[in-house]
């Protein structure tokens, strides 16, 4: 299939994709000698699978697990909803997966730079770096740091301890936080790995897209790292405790170009595999909507009255247009910050006590440096006031889309300074 006959799948009748939806499904199923897992994230598309097969292999769905994966920054709405479709579709099958805590105690962000600092200053480089100057490991750099600066990191609370989940915020000290998108933020290290590979280096690329990007990530703490272990990491755990063999995922090409491209070269099933199983037996992933799109779930929700998440009914006023939520996922996510009703601005109208607790715990002043990074030279509301906390509290909206932050768009200097929050 081309993106042609892509387009053309697309467009076809709702009743044409039931129909190729339940043939990837029994496909799925056939290929299973193990045990089936459905991932559940509370939203419309993987309860409309979910509904799918129940109504169509009523016997298979009895014996599918399904592995809810709870980020510890879901929706209120949508974690309800997990919970209590959860419950009554799925029973004990119903398998709520949260992170993955650590195995050692390790040092915080703000430490292992404090650490970097020192060893540098005692001219010991050459023994936590490579010889083409990546770290060794983030293990080398904290193994080396004196007794008395490890206490002294405890008393500042500056040292994870064993056993700590990892959470979200965790995420975002090790590695950095979700602004853009995985395109972008494509290196998986920890933060302090990046800090020495960008310092130390000598094996950078020179092309020139390449070099832009690292200029941008050695002043932005970003990462993309949290789907890992928020999501992926927790889940393959659970599905290697059930001995998973098939995954069945809501997924649809519509939903990016990199599903689309993914569709087109796989199909509705592909084979990996899994060091659990035994050797010779596939893991298979099933995506029986890829053809799907938003209007499909839409319609048929409506036609055969799927319940789904009061999340979507939640939403913001613009003018006389009321807009909903379209998605679920993290509350902290940032990874369309360029676009129009990005996650997070929406976040901000529709859950403003999470957005505030994003942005103060270190999120705003990531977004202040990445807009300065991205404006290309153009005077922004950021060099006229360069507290953080005063933006969040009056000037909110600032944070919302970081491309379009520029001077040009304010028609008076003094509409920033004397700026009514009311109209955020």
């Amino acid at each position: 299939m081309n993106y042609k006959e892509l387009i053309r799948e697309q467009k076809q009748p709702l009743s044409y994709k039931i129909a190729k939806a339940c043939e990837a499904i029994e496909a799925g199923i056939a290929k299973s000698k193990h045990a089936m897992a459905l991932a559940f994230s509370g939203g419309k598309d993987s309860t409309v699978l979910w509904h799918l097969i129940r109504e169509n292999f009523p016997a298979d769905a009895e014996r599918l697990y399904i592995i809810f994966g709870n980020t510890g920054v879901e929706y209120p709405e949508s974690l309800h909803f997990a919970r209590e479709i959860g419950k009554k579709w799925g029973g004990v099958r119903f398998c709520e997966v949260t992170p993955l805590k650590t195995e050692s105690e390790g040092l915080k962000y703000e430490a292992q730079k404090r650490v970097l600092a020192w060893v540098e200053e005692q001219g010991r480089l050459d023994e936590i770096l490579k010889p083409d100057g990546k770290l060794k490991s983030t293990e080398t750099l904290e193994r080396i740091c004196p007794p008395e600066m490890y206490e002294q990191f405890r008393r500042e609370h500056l040292v994870w301890p064993k056993g700590t989940p990892k959470s979200y915020f965790w995420c975002a000290d090790q590695y950095g936080w979700p602004l853009l998108g995985k395109a972008f933020s494509r290196l998986g290290a920890h933060r302090i790995n990046i800090d020495c590979f960008l310092k130390y280096s000598d094996s950078k690329s020179q092309d020139a897209k390449t070099l832009a990007y690292y200029e941008i990530l050695e002043k932005v703490k970003i990462s993309q790292m949290c789907c890992h272990f928020l999501k992926k990491e927790p889940s393959e755990a659970k599905q290697a405790e059930l001995n998973v063999d098939v995954i069945f995922k809501g997924l649809m090409a519509a939903e990016s170009r990199t599903r689309a491209t993914n569709f087109l070269s796989r199909g509705y099933i592909f084979e990996s595999s899994r060091p659990y199983l035994p050797e010779g037996d596939p893991f298979c992933h099933c995506n029986p909507l890829s053809i799907w799109t938003d209007d499909d779930i839409w319609e048929y929700t409506t036609r055969f009255h799927v319940p789904y998440s009061g999340i979507y009914d939640m939403g913001w006023q613009d003018g006389e247009e009321y807009h909903k939520i379209p998605r679920n996922g993290c509350m902290g996510c940032g990874t369309d910050l360029l676009f129009p009703n990005n996650h997070l601005s929406i976040l901000r109208k529709t859950h403003p006590k999470a957005w505030h607790t994003f942005m103060h715990m270190g999120m705003g002043e990531e977004i202040i440096k990445l807009q300065r990074e991205k404006r290309g030279g153009q005077m922004s509301v950021f060099d006229y006031i360069a507290d953080t906390d005063y933006l969040i509290k009056n000037r909110p909206c600032v944070f919302d889309r970081i491309d379009k932050l520029v001077m040009e768009e304010v028609k008076q200097d003094e509409e920033m300074m004397i700026y009514d929050s009311e109209e955020t």
